[in-house]
């Protein structure tokens, strides 16, 4: 354990992961503790191009007795090495050993009797099929997925005619640069450098996106298509997105009040997918991530938060 670069009072502890075809893989278990030991916990996972920042949600939930985790996967924030493509991988199982540890440590090392898993974007469809995979093994006790990434946001005659070359790509040049860049409007409504009020490290998460990869993408409409066929996650879920799409290319006033980056009728639509116990919350003006919105949009959405946590996972 050492001290997180976030400095006091989060720690922060390394997860190796072995190697892969690039070298040496680990990933990065930030923490912080409740004023007042408890044994409750959450588990943040974070969304393509990013790393957990988010201090204010981390004082939401400690402020109501969780002990707070994040996890860096592997090639992102403080997981990415230097010898490392950012983002890639061939299978999204493959961040399934860094869950499965950050999970150990939380219950048997820590002593937390429950979980509540807190994801967002392409973290929202990450754990959701990690905790399809662990559903009879008591292990989460339930998820607060934020915008999560249940749908690429393109046409669907797109989907159908780019994604089998996109497949075939990816078995020759796995890593083949797809897309170069994103639609800055996203990056440009949250950053302090521009329209927001977020001063995070563009190292990190760079307003332009880093390359598409052909592999990633295919590892993720893979995903996509298993979710989409129904997954059986026993523990109570919170979907929570915005009310309205941004599909603007750059950045207009509008990029401050809509989701920006996903398809927010792709996030209703496929939330009922996921297990049977599912609550769907749509939030007027909220951005992709619904807690970087402005302070009276994501105001709501703590408040929305804290009243499903106290009916399904009261102390």
């Amino acid at each position: 354990m050492e001290t997180d670069i976030l400095g006091a009072p989060y720690q922060r502890r390394t997860i190796d992961l072995g190697t892969d075809d690039e070298g040496p893989v680990v990933a990065t278990l930030v923490s912080r503790r409740a004023p007042a030991k408890t044994d409750r916990a959450v588990l943040y996972v974070h969304g393509y191009v990013d790393y957990f920042f988010q201090e204010h949600l981390a004082d939401f939930y400690v402020e109501r007795g969780f002990d707070f985790y994040a996890l860096d996967l592997r090639k992102y924030g403080r997981s990415l090495l230097p010898h490392q493509t950012p983002n890639f991988v061939r299978d999204i199982s493959e961040y399934f050993p860094e869950l499965d540890e950050a999970a150990r440590i939380i219950r048997d090392e820590d002593g937390h009797r429950q979980l509540l898993v807190n994801a967002h974007s392409t973290g929202g469809l990450i754990t959701p099929l990690w905790a399809h995979r662990v559903r009879d093994a008591g292990i989460v006790d339930g998820m607060f997925l934020n915008s999560p990434f249940f749908e690429i946001n393109v046409s669907p005659l797109l989907r159908r005619t780019a994604g089998p070359a996109y497949a075939a790509l990816a078995r020759m040049r796995p890593y083949a640069k797809v897309r170069s860049s994103v639609s800055l409007a996203y990056g440009h409504s949250i950053h302090s450098t521009h329209h927001g009020e977020w001063a995070y490290d563009l190292t990190w998460k760079p307003l332009e996106s880093f390359p598409v990869r052909a592999a990633w993408l295919t590892a993720i409409r893979t995903a996509q298509a298993e979710l989409q066929a129904g997954l059986s996650i026993p523990a109570p879920i919170l979907v929570a997105c915005s009310t309205k799409t941004y599909r603007g290319k750059s950045w207009a006033e509008a990029a401050m009040h809509a989701d920006a980056v996903l398809d927010v009728e792709h996030i209703a639509q496929y939330a009922s997918r996921l297990g049977r116990h599912v609550t769907i919350v749509r939030v007027d003006g909220g951005l992709h991530d619904l807690t970087l919105s402005a302070p009276t949009v994501r105001g709501r959405v703590f408040d929305e938060l804290d009243r499903w946590v106290s009916a399904y996972l009261p102390a």
